[in-house]
């Protein structure tokens, strides 16, 4: 399984563990990552409140070069594939705006074909519907028997349905759950886990933003999860560098969840080292998660 590999910005930036994971566990799938080193940020729907067409602009340019490649594009950010899912909708619906962005991209010789589209797939999409659950069971050297585990989507990898490819795959709100119980784990649900995590309004409404997300892990501890497991980095930033500010919002005394990504869990899963999937870098300790495996 060959795929253009674009990590997004914040697994390279604030949480570049996340990015080194991901890189640690592809080739244990049997997955190749050709990485878009000169890729650009999607935007992560803030871009686009300002200007759609510069938006659309950015995500074309990364869509021309894994067309430029032939190969489908993989990322490992719930975020990206929400945006980069509204912006191939809107050039290959729109042909006025899809030749306006070529005339931009035309410039470092590049060209988006949004009439033959590119396929675009989350890492989580990827275990389930190319690699499958029943390969991933057979490739695991450390099944997470005993590991209580949460999952936590982000809002744009499940909505809207209508661009995010449930026609066909109506299970993909579930995907979560069955990739945590395929690792072993057993499986802890709670109301908040395919809600907004917070981030999207952290700069605006802090005070709301920290609520959101204690709301949701104080639900996840009240039902014994011991970690919390997101496709999202920016979810996994919300839920664990802000957990600490968030924990005066909390509903549950001494709050105190793991999040990790969901490379990271699979690399557990696959007898990964720790320490290589450098899940020592997070702000909540992740030595509850250890210590039950």
């Amino acid at each position: 399984m060959r795929y253009a590999f674009w990590p997004g910005c914040v697994s390279k930036g604030a949480c570049p563990e996340l990015y080194t994971s991901m890189v640690r566990v592809a080739p244990e799938l049997g997955i190749e990552l050709v990485e878009l080193y000169d890729g650009n940020c999607t935007g992560a729907g803030v871009i686009s409140e300002h200007s759609m067409e510069t938006a659309d602009a950015l995500n074309a340019r990364n869509f021309a070069m894994a067309q430029r490649l032939g190969l489908p594009l993989i990322n490992i950010c719930s975020t990206c594939q929400g945006v980069q899912s509204l912006a191939q909708q809107r050039l290959r619906k729109n042909a006025k705006l899809a030749a306006q962005v070529n005339e931009t991209l035309a410039d470092e010789g590049l060209q988006y074909d949004a009439e033959a589209g590119l396929e675009v797939k989350n890492f989580l999409w990827v275990l389930v519907e190319d690699l499958g659950l029943e390969k991933l069971r057979s490739l695991l050297k450390k099944p997470l028997t005993g590991l209580k585990a949460g999952p936590f989507y982000g809002c744009y990898i499940l909505r809207p349905e209508s661009v995010l490819g449930y026609d066909e795959h109506p299970d993909r709100d579930h995907y979560l759950e069955q990739v945590i119980e395929a690792v072993g784990c057993t499986l802890v649900t709670y109301e908040g886990q395919d809600k907004c995590c917070g981030f999207p309004i952290m700069t605006i409404n802090k005070k709301n933003s920290l609520a959101m997300a204690a709301n949701h892990l104080s639900e996840a501890q009240s039902e014994g999860a011991d970690c919390l497991v997101t496709p999202c980095p920016l979810c996994h930033l919300n839920l664990d560098a802000q957990q600490p500010d968030a924990a005066k919002y909390a509903t549950v005394d001494g709050l105190e969840v793991p999040i990790l990504h969901l490379p990271q869990l699979i690399g557990l899963a696959l007898g990964i080292d720790a320490k290589e999937l450098r899940v020592d870098r997070h702000v909540i300790s992740t030595r509850k998660v250890l210590s039950r495996l």
